[in-house]
């Protein structure tokens, strides 16, 4: 195990990292166990994160680890182009049984990133079938996080994820964010403002016509943008829009999915359902990277509906990797045997309550909380938007506790095996640092 400091850090071009402040005080982590990290200097650090939001049931989980290990001294690889491998069936059976079958078919990618580009593609493919391949323009939302890939940031509303990469895909519109602080402060649960702002999808069709607008793209939660919750009745307002537009609806739950609502996806917490689903990151709770699409049977039948051949001219190298498939059915194992998604919904109430004890605190302007995440959202300094929440960060890591920071909102999602013991350091050590910052 490299449990030591690396002779040179120069070679390694880290992502969504301010390398220079990174590299001159490194953070490193060697191991991680349970609810915790290891850092390369031997202190233990609290993970409020969850790793990246993806290790819903904790580091070190014995069975995926073993399963892993199993998988690759038997099937260190194999391919999912015009063959296959008995893991990758298995896996789609278990996945949408976990989805209480509400989905009846799975894609699989390799992360977040390439399932919204697949979720994006196959709707285009499904109008394409039923005659209806005018309808090519993709909705996104504001502030919207959908990945890194080309579709991904064309339909995500962050700035700086776009502003770098030249015009992005054409036919793209975005509806207006939810975030009203001035209206929505501090709510507790659903924010009972803003459904309304589901309507923008009526101005959209009014604008492009709804002949050519093919799907909607948004998250159920917004988690990269400072972890903002739906209006209550928003996504019910929005699945109606669809419907009477004949508009696919995707819910990306890249973050959501496995549990951090305490329901295996936030759809099932919303009571909506989507026409198309994406999940990664907690599908093999981080240890391998995958990702994968869930779709009704219409769409995929709609699709299968052609010529001898190949249906959809889609796919990855790592499309169902055995490693990976391996992970996964050891992840939903563990899921099933250790009672991951009754823990997070005991903890939630705790939880919601250790993150409003927050209200009151110097710059502390909003608090949101649902489930096992919340977003503290900090008051820029003036002209420096970001640094407070980065001042956080790297506060927070030196007191032995792991945040995620979007701009100056904190973000928290710890492993949903939490126990209030996890809780009270959290947000104890968190209050203790917002207290500190300038």
């Amino acid at each position: 195990m490299h449990a030591s400091r690396p002779a040179s850090m120069t070679s390694f071009w880290m992502p969504f990292t301010n390398n220079r402040d990174f590299k001159s005080a490194p953070r490193l982590l060697v191991s991680a166990e349970g609810m915790h990290y290891r850092d390369v200097d031997g202190n233990r650090i609290l993970d409020g994160a969850a790793g990246l939001w993806c290790v819903a049931c904790g580091h070190g989980q014995p069975r995926i680890a073993q399963a892993i290990a199993a998988m690759a001294g038997q099937l260190d690889y194999a391919p999912t182009f015009q063959m296959g491998h008995p893991a990758a069936f298995e896996l789609a059976e278990r996945l949408v049984d976990f989805s209480g079958r509400r989905f009846e078919h799975v894609f699989y990618t390799g992360s977040g990133s390439e399932a919204v580009d697949t979720a994006l593609k196959i709707a285009l493919a499904y109008h394409r079938a039923r005659g209806e391949g005018g309808r090519t323009r993709l909705i996104g939302r504001e502030r919207g996080y959908h990945g890194v890939g080309f579709g991904g940031i064309s339909v995500g509303g962050i700035g700086p994820n776009r502003k770098g990469f030249g015009p992005l895909l054409p036919g793209v519109d975005h509806l207006r964010h939810t975030h009203d602080l001035a209206r929505n402060a501090f709510s507790r649960g659903l924010p009972a403002y803003g459904a309304e702002l589901a309507d923008d999808l009526e101005r959209l069709v009014t604008l492009h016509d709804a002949s050519t607008i093919a799907a909607v793209i948004v998250e159920p939660v917004a988690g990269s943008t400072g972890v903002l919750l739906p209006p209550a009745g928003y996504l019910q307002r929005l699945r109606e829009i669809c419907d009477r537009h004949g508009i696919l609806l995707i819910f990306d739950e890249v973050i959501t999915g496995f549990g951090r609502l305490g329901t295996p996806f936030a759809s099932d917490c919303f009571g909506v359902t989507p026409d198309l689903m994406t999940v990664a990151k907690g599908i093999t709770n981080g240890a391998v990277p995958m990702g994968a699409v869930f779709s009704k049977g219409y769409i995929h039948d709609a699709v299968m509906d052609a010529p001898p051949g190949i249906e959809l001219f889609h796919g990855y190298t790592y499309s169902g990797h055995p490693l990976a498939c391996a992970a996964a059915l050891a992840t939903l194992d563990v899921f099933a045997e250790q009672g991951v998604l009754d823990n997070a919904r005991a903890m939630a109430a705790y939880f919601e309550e250790a993150a409003h004890a927050l209200r009151g605190l110097p710059h502390v302007i909003d608090v949101r909380a649902i489930g096992l995440v919340a977003g503290i959202e900090l008051e820029a300094l003036p002209g420096r938007p970001g640094a407070r929440g980065y001042a956080a960060l790297k506060q927070a890591f030196a007191d032995g506790i792991l945040i995620r920071t979007t701009g100056d909102t904190i973000a928290l999602s710890p492993p949903l095996v939490l126990q209030k013991e996890h809780v009270d350091e959290l947000f104890g050590k968190l209050a203790g640092v917002i207290k500190r910052l300038a």
